[in-house]
C-alpha cells in the first residue's frame, strides 16, 4: 500500500513495505521470522471490523520490502520501526510484536521509549532473553545459532519446511487447526524472504533485554502458549513475566509458537479484551480464564 525510506545501501534506498487499514485507535502488528506481514491475516480483519486502524509492515529482507545485506541487529530493526511510527506520525499506538517482533518492540521501547505509545503486547517473546543459562536450559548459545544457520546455507527450503513442522506442531493440528494450504502458504513466504536476511537474523536471538524491559511503563499484555517448540514458555513466557509482574499474562492451551494461526479465536479474544481495557492486570491465568 506504501512505502518508507529508512536507509540507502550503495545506489539503491532502504524501503519498508506498509500497509495502512482502517481508522480509529491505531494498531501496528511487528511479524514474527521468517514470515512477513501477511503473516498477520487472522488477526486483521477481525481487528478492523472492531474499528481498529491496523497497520502491519514487513521487516526489512521480508515480504516486499528491500532486501539489503545489512542491517539485521535489533538496534537497527527498531530503528526501523521508529521511523514508521515517525514517518507516520502515529501516537497512542499498540504495538503487538510477535516471536523476532518481540525483540523489535522492546528495544524500540530501550531506546525510543513509550511516549507515541498507548500499550504493548508480546506474543511467544524473545525477551528476556533467549540466551541458554541456569534459567533458560532450553535457550540457545552460540553453537545452535551457528547450526541454524548452516542449515539455512545447506538447504534453506528443505530447512523452512522442518521449521514450520514445528512453529505449528503440525504432528497434532494438520488438518485439525491448520490446512495443508495454510502450510503452503506460510511456507511460500518464507522462501520469498531474503536468504541473507532469513540467516542474519538468527544472530540476534544472543541479544539480551532485560535493559529494554525497564522502560516498559505502560499497560503490557503477554501472550505465551504452552506447547511452544521454539521459545518455551517456562524459559520466555513465564520468565517475561516475572521481568513485568504488573503485565496482564495469559497461557493459551495447547498454543503452538505460530498460535496466532492455530489459536487465532483464542488469541483474538485476549486482544480485543486487552485493547478494549488495556489496564487490566494480574497474576498468570490460563487460556483466558479469569485470575
Amino acid at each position: 500500500m506504501g512505502t518508507i525510506t529508512v536507509g540507502r545501501e550503495n545506489t539503491a534506498p532502504i524501503e519498508l513495505y506498509y500497509e495502512d487499514h482502517g481508522s480509529g485507535p491505531v494498531v501496528v502488528l511487528v511479524h514474527g521470522w521468517p514470515l512477513d506481514g501477511r503473516s498477520w491475516e487472522p488477526q486483521i480483519h477481525p481487528l478492523l471490523a472492531a474499528g481498529y486502524r491496523v497497520i502491519t509492515y514487513d521487516r526489512r529482507g521480508f515480504g516486499r520490502s528491500s532486501r539489503p545485506g545489512a542491517g539485521y541487529d535489533f538496534d537497527t530493526l527498531a530503528a526501523d520501526l521508529a521511523t514508521l511510527i515517525g514517518e507516520l506520525d502515529l501516537r497512542d499506538v499498540t504495538v503487538v510484536g510477535f516471536s523476532l517482533g518481540t525483540g523489535e518492540l522492546a528495544r524500540y521501547i530501550g531506546r525510543y521509549g513509550t511516549e507515541r505509545l498507548r500499550s504493548a503486547v508480546f506474543i511467544e517473546s524473545l525477551a528476556p532473553s533467549f540466551v541458554k543459562s541456569a534459567d533458560n536450559p532450553d535457550g540457545v548459545d552460540d553453537a545452535g545459532v551457528a547450526g541454524v544457520q548452516n542449515a539455512i546455507l545447506d538447504d534453506r527450503y528443505a530447512w523452512l519446511t522442518g521449521l514450520l513442522a514445528d512453529f505449528l506442531n503440525l504432528d497434532d493440528y494438520l488438518g485439525k487447526r491448520v490446512s495443508e494450504e495454510a502450510v503452503r502458504a506460510a511456507w511460500a513466504a518464507g522462501a520469498e524472504a531474503s536468504p541473507h536476511a532469513t540467516r542474519a537474523c538468527v544472530s540476534g536471538w544472543l541479544d539480551d533485554f532485560t535493559a529494554d524491559l525497564e522502560r516498559v511503563d505502560i499497560p503490557t499484555l503477554i501472550l505465551h502458549g504452552t506447547a511452544d517448540r521454539i521459545l518455551s514458555i517456562d524459559g520466555q513466557g513465564r520468565r517475561l513475566h516475572a521481568a513485568l509482574p504488573a503485565a496482564r499474562y495469559v497461557e493459551i492451551d495447547g498454543g503452538p509458537h505460530v498460535m496466532c494461526l492455530t489459536h487465532a479465536a483464542e488469541i483474538n479474544r485476549e486482544l480485543h479484551a486487552f485493547l478494549a481495557d488495556p489496564t487490566t492486570s494480574g497474576a498468570p491465568i490460563t487460556d483466558g480464564a479469569t485470575s
